[in-house]
């Protein structure tokens, strides 16, 4: 049962200094809703964060008034009792000798917490028994651990803590679990997961980053579908190696697993944001059925031992190349070791002086040439998503290999950011060079396919 307070008239709602995290009713002159107030962006707004997870806006002058609303206290003592029954069962929750195990590492995002709004603080799950009773289903797939690597927005990471995550990933496989689940925000998850391929030379376990484009306390969370198609995929195939588990599309049915080094995320907000780019999924899982359908086998095969080399040279940019750049843009990396430059088309950059407008351009050539000469590889790749460079076409593209450019041909510009870093931490300047050319890790196509429709 619950208990109103009495009505609080809209126009004292400020003297009433109602904040954040009260829950109430809201009347409207057409309807009434129950939910938390949740923080607004603009004063004249009130936003209500429903049962169903959904937040909705309001403008104060449509409102007609708000009820806060308390529980009774045989209602708060219940949901103690519940609360506590919760933690005892899921702390009392022992090994299955008949599951597999499944070591899931955090790096922070939305995957494994939610919002207190009545605190405004954000609460993270990272133990077993914590992560089973957000997500039960895990209990029945696998035995879970799990380890907090670091707490970070994805936009935080380092190359330093790709070999963190490589270090921890080579005290957990020693363990021999299963497979290996990382949590991590969405915005660097398709760069860290081509860093770690390129770490983890040899594996014979599955190692599969898992994000959340919505957090797991609105009822749009894609949280829950993502983590529990991964563990299904780790449990019940033979799959090695890394790769990237997100939405297949906005309907909550199929999750895809996609290739490390080939996947982008094309959109801010979308589930399904993350796609292959000149590569296609690797296999689907249908989190309704749990039906897995594997449609690539271009994969890297089980290993027999482990190899991880976690060192990565931290002197390596990436330039994106846009109008009216200065010939300093490129001198400020003078002394880096590395360098990827998203160039235009085919992979070219300004250089040349068509007309007096360009006279500026007459200095960027040197300038590379000076960033060479300091000791810094540079890599070429381009700012289409799709297709790969191809620097012989044009006489722009041949400048820029007479410089000493090397060619990304299709590799995304993020992937051979972390596949250069991870070269020169590990090998020569002239080893990395030569290496930069070839296939390590499915990053390179040796021939690209036309298709008709190349964004699905």
């Amino acid at each position: 049962m619950l208990e109103s307070k009495d009505k609080i008239k809209l126009e004292e709602t400020k003297e009433k200094n109602i904040k954040p995290g009260l829950k109430v009713k809201l009347k409207t002159a057409n309807d009434s809703f129950e939910g938390i107030i949740i923080p607004s962006p603009e004063e004249e707004t009130i936003l209500l964060k429903l049962g169903s997870g959904y937040n909705v806006g309001f403008k104060t002058e449509d409102v007609i008034e708000i009820v806060e609303i308390k529980e009774s206290k045989e209602s708060q003592k219940n949901n103690t009792d519940k609360k506590e029954s919760n933690n005892l069962k899921s702390v009392s929750n022992t090994k299955n000798e008949s599951l597999p195990t499944i070591v899931i590492l955090h790096t922070g995002g939305t995957i494994a917490s939610k919002v207190d709004y009545r605190t405004g603080a954000v609460a993270s799950n990272f133990s077993p028994e914590e992560l089973l009773s957000m997500f039960p289903e895990l209990g029945k797939i696998a035995n879970i651990e799990s380890e907090l690597v670091a707490q970070m927005w994805s936009d935080d990471l380092r190359f330093s803590h790709l070999s963190l995550i490589g270090k921890t990933i080579e005290k957990w496989a020693a363990k021999k679990p299963k497979g290996m689940i990382i949590g991590m925000g969405t915005d660097n998850l398709a760069a860290a997961a081509a860093g770690l391929s390129f770490i983890v030379e040899k594996i014979n376990i599955p190692i599969i980053f898992v994000g959340a484009q919505r957090s797991s306390d609105r009822g749009s969370s894609d949280a829950s579908m993502n983590l529990i198609c991964a563990a299904e995929f780790i449990a019940k195939t033979e799959f090695t190696g890394v790769a990237i588990c997100m939405h297949s599309s906005e309907n909550d049915e199929w999750c895809n697993i996609l290739p490390a080094n080939k996947t982008y995320k094309l959109h801010s907000s979308r589930r399904d944001a993350f796609q292959a780019v000149n590569s296609e999924a690797i296999a689907k899982i249908n989190y309704l059925t749990k039906e897995i359908k594997f449609i690539s086998k271009n994969y890297p095969l089980k290993e027999t031992e482990l190899l991880i080399k976690t060192k990565m040279e931290e002197k390596v940019a990436l330039l994106k190349i846009h109008p009216n750049m200065f010939p300093e843009q490129f001198s400020i990396f003078k002394n880096f070791k590395g360098l990827v430059i998203e160039g235009t088309g085919l992979g070219h950059t300004p250089g040349q002086v068509p007309n007096p407008l360009c006279e500026i351009h007459r200095k960027i050539y040197p300038a590379i040439k000076e960033v060479m000469d300091s000791g810094c590889v540079i890599v070429m790749t381009t700012q289409c998503l799709f297709g790969g460079v191809n620097m012989n076409v044009y006489d722009k593209g041949r400048d820029l290999l007479d410089l000493g450019i090397i060619p990304g041909q299709d590799m995304l510009a993020n992937t051979a950011l972390m596949k250069l870093s991870w070269l020169l931490g590990n090998y020569t300047a002239d080893e990395t060079k030569k290496m930069m050319k070839v296939n390590l890790r499915g990053e390179i196509n040796e021939k690209l396919q036309f298709e008709e429709e190349f964004l699905k």
